[in-house]
């Protein structure tokens, strides 16, 4: 068992108060850009009609791979997290108190991510705005505001 904790929530969430401008980022297939240990990959084997198979890269799922993914993010951001940038598992924001030094910050991100060869699912990700949605919680300068989603059920009620 790998005891590594979670980043809390409330915490990175609360971090992004007072931030002019903001980048939301998702890694692509995250887990699935660590590679298994060669002696452990056997220990995933599973079986299909066509034969015996293990993993080669860290598989959702795993006992430890949520520690694992979490420790990688820790190391290799470690310079940028809780200054720049805010990560929990595979959802990241790259924040700006000026919208001047943004280009600068997602530059140092960008440029760790290429370090280490992490890639991006473009489709998820969302770039220079001023707020948006963070861990299910929407973001801005202002801090945590409503989401509309969670209080839609709350407007539409019959008074």
């Amino acid at each position: 068992m790998d005891p590594f904790p979670l980043p809390n929530i409330d915490q990175l969430v609360d971090e992004t108060a007072g931030c002019e401008i903001m980048s939301f980022l998702d890694a692509f297939r995250g887990y699935h850009q660590i590679f298994m240990h060669e002696e452990d990959a056997e220990k995933t084997a599973f079986m299909t009609p066509e034969g015996i198979f293990c993993y080669l890269v860290m598989a959702f799922g795993l006992k430890n791979s949520g520690a694992t993914y979490t420790r990688m993010v820790a190391r290799v951001f470690q310079a940028v997290l809780g200054c720049t940038m805010e990560a929990y598992v595979d959802d990241m924001i790259v924040k700006s108190k000026q919208s001047s030094s943004h280009a600068d910050d997602l530059r140092e991100i960008f440029a760790i991510m290429q370090k280490f060869n992490l890639r991006l699912n473009p489709k998820k990700c969302t770039f220079g705005v001023q707020g948006g949605k963070f861990l299910g919680y929407m973001v801005s300068r202002r801090g945590i505001e409503a989401n509309p989603e969670k209080i839609q059920a709350i407007i539409n009620m019959e008074p």
